[in-house]
């Protein structure tokens, strides 16, 4: 809370003033090494202020906010309390304000209100509500669903602090393997579009203020095209193809995003190849970040980059270089010039002010190329209303995060995005007090519905539950990114085959990508898909208490065959798939 005399001694603090007036205020307050600590935005864990992460050796709260002079933070992990994540928060902010100019934190995070198990894109919903992802938002459809969740989403973070959004995504999932599509909307524009822009209304509210979570848009300029499907996160990935000529087409999300006032932008890692602009990463190209999002799309707000474009890192014991594609000869130095000549303003997942301190006392970059990334990334601050409180109330976190009705909503959307692929012969919806044989789900949820049975010849009914297949990749980093053959192996096609021979069975696969059905399809009873969907909500739908009413929010194909000779930019470029977007069946 400021007071009278606080705001004599820091005039910024006096909330009469207009924001930019604020602003410049306290830039002209500011040292260069104040202002080169607004530049970084890295992964802070829960923990003690003084206290090294221990898992991810991330360094202490103390050395980032005093010594590193650091005031944006991505909450990275946690499944503890919403009371715990509160308390944390506030102490993070007392430290801040200790500092000479006491600027606030601005802390971030990943989705975490989903199933993912993908820590390097999102984190576990732990105590918050959890709803499908956001396909599944998607296979329902419908925008007045997608704010409601942003918007519980909102109120569940600012309990606990967190006043960023690293998302939406809102890439085209137009490249059947790649293995980012579970937390897009699909493959349609225009569906993307119009529930994107309902992500940003529920997060940031009618106007942007102090009730607010800034909505950071990624992956600009759309990270579907990916060649072969392979992910950028790697260097194998690096790739983004247009043969079919439709780089315009991925824009079109993110314009209907600015129009709805998302504040904030990341571009992805990838390189563009084959086109008008610099084949160099997306956070490294001034002729996409300021060229075409700046100038042509008139987008003013902050530019922060994917993580760990600088620095080469150690994730899970190995070895990762940057993502420096393109520019692998620079040196962290050269890298860091060329993306703030690029346009961007934030080095995500970057730790080191002192390079950029380097940078302009060695003349090679202007202090008042600074000070304009600066005015944005305190503006930000201002209009969040963290000068005026930074501070949550730690004894209603609890209350608010995950409370019954929040949980209730995002159950329900579980359930609605459910989608009914095949019922051969009506076989569902299940009777109650059927015999049921069950994989990959907890029995004990299945027993509401019926007498779970050990074989599946004592069964009525089989339910097989499975994940979309991927293929195993060497790190264990890279094996949380789904990625390569989109084909269940034969041993899980001959196991579901067995079943099938024996009872009528019922197959329902986690579809975090389009996974190739037509093995499964020709002898299963019936096939539902999920987006993230807990044994109960599936059960509900299987029995009829729920009727399904999830429509695919992409095509699926029938071999991989087609998928190979697809082009990455185009949508529902498969041939003959076995289940075009918008299938979906009901009672």
């Amino acid at each position: 809370m400021t007071t009278p005399e606080t705001t004599t001694a820091r005039p910024w603090l006096d909330p009469e003033l207009p924001v930019d007036e604020r602003v410049e205020l306290l830039l002209g307050e500011m040292t260069l090494e104040e202002k080169a600590g607004l530049f970084f935005h890295t992964m802070i864990g829960v923990a003690e202020m003084d206290a090294a992460d221990p898992v991810f050796g991330m360094p202490s709260a103390v050395d980032l906010v005093e010594h590193r002079q650091m005031t944006h933070f991505n909450l990275f992990g946690t499944t503890t309390t919403a009371h715990e994540i509160a308390h944390w928060h506030n102490e993070l902010q007392r430290l801040a304000a200790s500092t000479r100019l006491g600027i606030p934190v601005t802390l971030s995070t990943d989705p975490r209100h989903s199933f993912t198990d993908n820590p390097g894109a999102a984190m576990l919903a732990g105590p918050f509500s959890q709803w499908p992802e956001p396909l599944g938002l998607a296979a329902i459809g419908d925008a007045a669903t997608v704010e409601r969740f942003a918007d519980i989403a909102r109120q569940e973070y600012l309990a606990v602090g967190l006043r960023a959004a690293l998302h939406p995504q809102v890439d085209l999932a137009t490249e059947p393997r790649w293995s980012r599509q579970s937390s897009t909307f699909g493959e349609d524009v225009e569906l993307t579009s119009r529930l994107g822009a309902a992500y940003v209304r529920g997060f940031q509210g009618a106007s942007f203020g102090a009730a607010s979570v800034s909505t950071m848009t990624k992956h600009f300029p759309g990270g579907g095209p990916q060649k072969d499907g392979e992910d950028p996160h790697f260097a194998h990935g690096r790739e983004q193809v247009y043969p079919g000529g439709e780089f315009e087409r991925h824009l079109q999300p993110f314009e209907a995003l600015i129009a709805a006032g998302t504040r904030q932008m990341m571009p992805y890692y990838g390189m563009p190849v084959g086109t008008e602009y610099e084949e160099v990463g997306f956070g490294f190209n001034r002729s996409v970040v300021t060229g075409l999002l700046r100038e042509r799309l008139g987008f003013d707000g902050v530019v922060c980059t994917d993580w760990g474009l600088i620095s080469d890192a150690e994730i899970f014991g190995q070895p990762f270089p940057a993502r420096a594609w393109g520019v692998e000869h620079l040196s962290p130095r050269e890298r860091m010039k060329k993306v703030l000549d690029a346009g961007a303003d934030q080095f995500g997942g970057e730790a080191c002010p002192e390079l950029l301190i380097a940078l302009v006392r060695d003349g090679e970059i202007d202090e008042a190329r600074l000070d304009v990334s600066a005015r944005r990334l305190l503006r930000e601050k201002f209009e969040l209303g963290l000068f005026e409180n930074p501070f949550v109330d730690e004894d209603a976190a609890d209350a608010i995060v995950g409370k019954p009705e929040f949980r209730a909503a995002g159950e329900a959307a579980q359930r609605a995005s459910i989608t009914l692929l095949t019922n051969r012969d009506a076989v569902l919806p299940l009777q109650r007090g059927l015999r049921v044989y069950v994989e990959g789900m907890d029995a004990a949820a299945a027993a509401a519905y019926g007498e779970v049975v050990s074989c599946a010849e004592d069964a009525d009914v089989a339910v097989l539950r499975l994940q979309a297949p991927y293929e195993e990749r060497a790190t264990t980093f890279e094996n949380f990114f789904h990625s390569g053959s989109l084909e269940f192996s034969e041993d899980v096609i001959a196991h579901v085959r067995d079943i099938a021979s024996r009872v009528p069975t019922v197959i329902d696969v986690f579809a975090d990508r389009p996974a190739i059905l037509t093995p499964i399809a020709e002898v299963a009873a019936a096939v539902t898909v999920n987006w993230g969907a807990s044994a109960a909500a599936l059960l509900d739908v299987l029995a009829g208490v729920v009727p399904p009413g999830g429509r695919l929010p992409f095509d699926l194909p029938r071999s991989m065959a087609a998928v190979e000779a697809s082009r990455p930019d185009v949508p529902f470029d498969t041939v003959d798939p076995l289940f075009r977007f918008g299938h979906g069946l009901t009672y």
